[in-house]
């Protein structure tokens, strides 16, 4: 009788995991999900994560709605995180509502702990225009997150400054900054042309986004992964950059890693990365790659001694962009040993800190 309770309470009671932050991306699409699923659980599931991140989740979310036309707590997303305490030890989740917000948006680093949450079907946008010929190129963001485990479902981030034309300067517009640690995006849209997202500091994880821009719209000092993220190149320009990666010595612990997703647009504009920093590191796995990409694959900014130092590789990639017989000798085709930690959530160190997505 005993031994059938223990097999009752086996099946009943939920499995407590650590994530495995060994298991390699898989190769197929069609299983990412299943894979994110089973070394991504939810809190209750977990083990081994952060001591102020499990005391920041086990309690009841504070909830703030935010509604633009009126009927929540706040009209604004200032004023909700205005309202946040200082020193903050609970997770807190604005809850915005459908339609745009026209303004800039700090999130300071004493507010850890935050989620900004939008309705799938029907996203809010938070919008301005600043530029860097006012403000300088990173306090141009729309929204500036400087706090950390921080978190945003479904919402989409925008800088609608003008298009900067060729050469011209202070025309840096970003939508978003992300200098705090252990972030997350899911299903989130980044709209800009130059200097779309400031990637800054810290790890991050974007999961299901799309970002779109012209040049560096990918830039910073950041530890991240790109899962399933569509980067767009808009059209009209004869040079592009999707990322401007920015580890500036070989002791730096940071880089970018694109695990499927697609780059999109047209016209062999556009290089996947530039020396913008001379140990910059760049990785793209698995993506689906347009013709917008430039034959030649990578740049090096015109600083031919960085081609020794950087880090840019390519890893089973397809589409007419990803041919490799013509990209530039410094970059690297991965072997799948190289490859593979690229494609591991340790990559990020997963397991201490990265959650799914709230449901509301």
């Amino acid at each position: 009788m005993e031994a059938m309770t223990f097999l009752i309470l086996l099946i009943i009671m939920p499995l407590i995991v650590v994530a495995a932050d060994n298991v390699p991306a898989p190769a197929d699409l069609a299983q990412v999900e299943t894979w994110f699923a089973q070394n991504v659980q939810p809190f209750a599931y977990r083990k081994g994560l952060d001591p102020a991140l499990v005391t920041a989740e086990s309690g009841t979310p504070t909830i703030i709605n935010v509604r633009a036309a009126g009927g929540g707590d706040f009209r604004t997303l200032t004023e909700a995180v205005d309202n946040i305490p200082e020193g903050n030890t609970n997770r807190v989740v604005i809850n915005i509502g459908p339609g745009s917000y026209f303004e800039k948006v700090t999130i300071p680093r004493s507010k850890p702990f935050v989620t900004l949450y939008g309705a799938p079907e029907n996203m809010p946008a938070v919008l301005a225009n600043n530029t860097a010929a006012v403000l300088g190129t990173i306090e141009t963001a729309t929204v500036i997150v400087e706090s950390d485990y921080f978190m945003a479902v479904n919402v989409i981030f925008a800088n609608k400054a003008p298009r900067p034309y060729k050469g011209e300067k202070g025309g840096q517009a970003l939508a978003l900054r992300i200098s705090g640690d252990k972030a997350a995006f899911y299903n989130c849209r980044f709209l800009g042309f130059q200097d779309t997202i400031c990637d800054h500091q810290g790890l991050h994880f974007f999961k299901d986004c799309y970002v779109e821009g012209t040049v560096d719209f990918i830039f910073g000092n950041g530890k991240s992964i790109y899962l399933n993220v569509e980067t767009h190149v808009i059209p009209g320009d004869n040079f592009a950059v999707i990322t401007a990666q920015g580890r500036n010595n070989s002791g730096d612990d940071t880089g970018y890693s694109f695990i499927h997703g697609n780059v999109t647009g047209a016209g062999k504009t556009t290089f996947l990365g530039r020396s913008w920093m001379p140990y910059a590191a760049t990785v793209f796995s698995y993506t689906d790659m347009s013709d917008v990409v430039h034959p030649q694959g990578w740049f090096d900014n015109f600083h031919p001694e960085t081609e020794k130092t950087v880090y840019f590789g390519e890893f089973n990639c397809i589409g007419v962009g990803a041919k490799l017989d013509d990209r530039v000798g410094f970059s690297k085709k991965l072997s799948e040993p190289e490859a593979t930690p690229f494609l591991t959530l340790g990559y990020i160190n997963a397991s201490i800190w990265l959650l799914p997505p709230p449901s509301l």
